[in-house]
């Protein structure tokens, strides 16, 4: 799939090392058709020593004869980047960008180059246990999908959409999502220190209890409303609790917040800044 084939990523952080690890770990390329562009030496030399990859400062430089240029730099330079790479890559290449917010469009314009893939990756794809969400513009072959899958597939699950709508659904819901989650492992966390547990043993518990709550959502045939009410006895401990939730607007606080993240991914692709504070906020 790879065959005679370098990939270039402009960008070294976590999510870049995700891919770059994955890729390896599968072998699905040697670590020497890859290359990683960034600013600081003292990061692409860890990369370098860790994975085996090059490395360079250059951006122009490492996507010299590169099949597939990961765009994985932060959104804010996105701009810079795009002004330093626009008539620079070649014209048989594949760009795959998992820069928040960014459209194709916004991209194929800003690179001058018309094969681009989209994705929305999310926190866990750093240890394998990753969603992505992603899509593609018309001008993609289909050998260039399977290598753009392949390479998301290196950091977990994948889910192909044929419209770009979606990126900024999947940003809100599954690329924002970690956040929510560990906002309510804190929480709870917090919850216990204050029954009067030491935190680590609070930690302890919630965090066992998320991820066994999870397992057993993947082993059930169950809904997951179903598998709620099968832990809600009447007048129980359960019952109460969800009563409070309901009666707080739990459901709606976190539909408000998705929808809120939502509508923030699609000003960002607008390459719009927030100028006055949400609703609510001073």
């Amino acid at each position: 799939m790879f065959t005679n084939t370098a990939i270039a990523f402009i960008g070294s952080g976590s999510m870049a090392e995700a891919m770059i690890a994955g890729l390896i770990a599968q072998k699905l390329i040697g670590p020497q058709s890859i290359v990683a562009s960034g600013p600081r030496v003292d990061r692409g030399e860890q990369l370098r020593l860790k994975h085996g990859i090059r490395v360079t400062t250059n951006n122009r430089e490492a996507i010299e004869g590169a099949g597939v240029v990961v765009l994985a730099a932060k959104p804010q330079i996105l701009p810079a980047v795009m002004h330093e790479l626009k008539g620079h890559i070649q014209p048989s290449a594949v760009v795959l960008s998992i820069i928040a917010g960014a459209k194709i469009e916004t991209i194929g314009q800003g690179l001058l180059h018309t094969g681009v893939v989209r994705a929305m990756p999310n926190t866990p794809a750093q240890i394998g246990q990753g969603i992505t969400v992603w899509t593609a513009s018309p001008e993609v072959t289909e050998p260039q999908l399977k290598q753009a899958e392949a390479i998301l597939g290196a950091c977990g699950q994948t889910v192909h959409v044929g419209d770009e709508d979606y990126l900024d659904m999947a940003t809100a819901l599954s690329g924002t999502g970690p956040a929510y989650v560990f906002l309510f492992m804190e929480a709870l966390v917090d919850a216990g220190v204050h029954l009067g547990f030491s935190r680590h043993v609070a930690e302890q518990l919630v965090l066992q209890t998320v991820k066994g709550s999870v397992e057993y959502v993947l082993h059930s045939p169950n809904h997951l409303a179903r598998l709620r009410n099968q832990v809600t006895s009447p007048g129980g401990t359960s019952a109460e609790a969800l009563y409070y939730l309901e009666k707080a607007g739990f459901r709606t606080a976190l539909s408000r917040a998705v929808w809120a993240a939502y509508q923030r991914s699609v000003q960002l692709g607008k390459g719009k800044k927030r100028s006055q504070p949400p609703d609510g906020e001073k």
